[in-house]
Formats: structure tokens, sequence, C-alpha cells
């Protein structure tokens, strides 16, 4: 069955696009019209502007294009979304806004003790560890899709767990917590390491976990998320019934898949990432040679006046 029977708004999310043209307009305006009215402001790089409109063009593709709408039919499809949001769209994000602006934001103090916390690499780790888990676990995540409030929270509590994950990284505002070298290579393959188990669990179980990927009164109700009711409403006489209408896969094959995704999209993203850090770090210890050997001859010195 073609989905274009959602209709228009269900698979282009109108308002949602809206929304973030919005939100470009007034990147544009802050950034570079308005910029001389705010103290300490510096001119955005073309850098910043690529990854911030690369962020924004992701966003839209994952939540509101018809990539949004057959993430609710497959949860293969709703596992690249995830890994596309919170593994590309996050540190894009962060990258993108000017490093001025994020210094005007974490001038608010409670802002910017939140961060301090929940940035430091430890607490970074876990806290997108849990999370992820637990929007994964399936009685969580099938009461998350029956309800708009909830999905959104979830959705954008996720979301900010994995800007605090990738600010350590990336991130390079003066007095934030960053890490250099082989501790963020460590940190990075840790990330890996840690939702593995989560990925696991869905790759290796066999049975359907998800009832609202399953069955078809919760997967019609789940459907409320990004189908208007007045669409809906007329599903019950065209006969639909379930996601098997729109696709031939069978739901265990769809599941497990989407574990795999998951795994796969992050590994290749992470490759990317470490492979960056370890070329920046080469270039950074080949270019400042001379100023490293004299500090580690300043060490020793001390270590032997010391002994």
């Amino acid at each position: 069955m073609p989905l274009s029977i959602f209709g228009f708004r269900a698979l282009w999310s109108p308002y949602f696009l809206l929304a973030l043209v919005i939100g470009m307009v007034l990147y544009y305006l802050i950034t570079v019209k308005w910029r001389d009215r705010f103290e300490g402001a510096e001119p955005v790089t073309k850098r910043q502007i690529t990854y911030f409109i690369a962020s924004m063009v992701l966003l839209y593709i994952v939540k509101g294009s018809p990539m949004d709408l057959v993430g609710h039919i497959l949860f293969s499809v709703h596992m690249a979304q995830m890994a596309i949001l919170l593994l590309i769209v996050a540190p894009f994000f962060i990258i993108g806004i000017p490093n001025w602006i994020w210094e005007k934001v974490l001038s608010v103090q409670m802002i910017n003790k939140v961060f301090m916390l929940f940035t430091k690499p430890v607490i970074s780790l876990l806290l997108f560890t849990l999370m992820f888990s637990m929007y994964h676990y399936p009685l969580v995540l099938d009461q998350v899709k029956l309800s708009l409030p909830l999905h959104t929270v979830f959705t954008v509590t996720l979301f900010i767990s994995a800007i605090f994950l990738w600010w350590p990284v990336v991130n390079t505002v003066k007095g934030q917590p960053q890490l250099h070298g082989l501790k963020k290579i460590g940190y990075v393959i840790l990330s890996a390491l840690l939702i593995t188990p989560a990925c696991s669990l869905i790759i290796f179980v066999d049975v359907p976990v998800y009832e609202t990927y399953s069955s078809g009164e919760a997967w019609l109700k789940a459907m409320a998320l990004c189908v208007p009711s007045s669409t809906l409403a007329g599903f019950s006489n065209l006969g639909i019934s379930g996601p098997e209408l729109f696709t031939d896969m069978p739901t265990l094959y769809d599941q497990q898949l989407g574990g795999i995704l998951m795994k796969v999209i992050q590994e290749l993203i992470y490759v990317v990432v470490i492979g960056r850090i370890f070329l920046g770090w080469a270039k950074y210890e080949q270019e400042n040679a001379d100023e490293i050997t004299r500090q580690d001859l300043l060490k020793r010195q001390k270590l032997t006046m010391h002994g």
C-alpha cells in the first residue's frame, strides 16, 4: 500500500519545516545581520555555517521527511533515525554554533552548572548509555510511542544527552570540559562499547518485543504521533490493520536489522571521528615537537632534582 494515503502533512511535516526555516533565519540574523549588537561577537566561519545548515537539513530528514513516517512502520528505519539524530546531528549542531553564542548561553549560571556537571566524561557516557538503553527497552518505547507529550520529552531529553556526550569531544569553548589526544580516542571507543549490550539484545532476541511494531491495534495508536487524527479516522474503512500492509519484511527481521543498523552506522561514524582525532593529534605533535620536547626535559630535570 502506498505511503501517499497518509497525506501531505504526515509525509512532509510542513509545520516542523517552517520551525526549522525560522531557526535558520534567526541563526543568520544573530551571527551576521545583528552580530554587532552583541558584545564579544566574532564573525561566523564558513565551517560553522556548513555544520549548522547540515544539522538542520539532517534534522528535517529524520524528524520531518517521509523517513519519520516510515520510522513508525519499520523499526529498522527508527534505529537509523536515532543513529543520525544522536551521532551526527548533535555534534554538527555543537560545531555549527559559534563559541561566542555558547559563551552567552553558558553565562547563565544554572545552564553552566548543568553543562559542567553532565559533560564530565564519566557522567556524560553513563547518562547517554542509560537514556539510550531505557528508551529502547520494549515497555518504555511502546509507552513513549503512544503519547505525544511523552515522545517529545523523551526525544528532546535523549538529544540533550547526546549533546552532553559529544561536548567534551567537539566543543572548543574556553573553560568547558574538553578531551585531547588519546583520552579523546578512548572516550569515543568506550562510548561505542557501552551501547553495544542494548543493540545486542535487539539483534539476538528471537521474538518481536515491540507491540507498536507488531500489534495492529498498538501500531495504529502509535501512528497518531505523525498522522493527523482525521486521516487515521478513515483508515478503519480502508481495512488497515498494521505495518505488514506497507512492508514484506517479517517483524522479527526488521527488529534485528534495526539493532544491526544502529551498530554499523555508529561504528562507521566513530571510525571517521577517531581518524580525524588521530590526524589532528599527530599534526599538533608534529607542529609543536620542540615545545613538547622542552616540556619533557623540564619534567625530567625536576624529577632528577627531587630524586
